[in-house]
């Protein structure tokens, strides 16, 4: 039980993170710069649901793979939640597969940020154990 929780609040650190990186960038007008149009408000209606889902996100790390490199086993796992984002979260948002009504790099943002979220996760567990 120890195990799930500390990857459960890993993931809500990652998440944290990858909120913060995708505020900034809008914040500082760079997703704007490559015609992405995701420049979120800071707010907890925004960051509440985000922080969960990163936390449930955060529980496929108790699949037993790469345990030696947490680092890759981070990025591997970050793709998840990206497949989900592209393929199901825009389209069901009529944002188009993959997010290309927000932009042509909106795949390329939330592969990025994404692999911010299984590193930052990865780094959590690793020094919390």
């Amino acid at each position: 039980m120890k195990k799930l929780l500390v990857f459960f609040a890993a993931g809500c650190v990652g998440a944290l993170i990858n909120s913060l990186a995708i505020w900034l960038l809008g914040e500082q007008g760079i997703t704007a710069r490559f015609g992405i149009a995701i420049a979120p408000n800071l707010s907890p209606n925004w960051l509440y649901p985000r922080i969960v889902w990163g936390g449930i996100w955060g529980l496929l790390f108790v699949l037993p793979m790469l345990t030696s490199r947490p680092l890759s086993k981070g990025l591997l796992l970050s793709l998840f939640p990206t497949a989900v984002q592209l393929l199901l979260v825009f389209p069901q948002a009529h944002k188009g597969l993959g997010g290309v009504e927000l932009g042509l790099y909106t795949p390329i943002l939330v592969l990025v940020v994404n692999g911010l979220w299984g590193a930052t996760t990865a780094l959590t567990i690793r020094y919390a154990r």
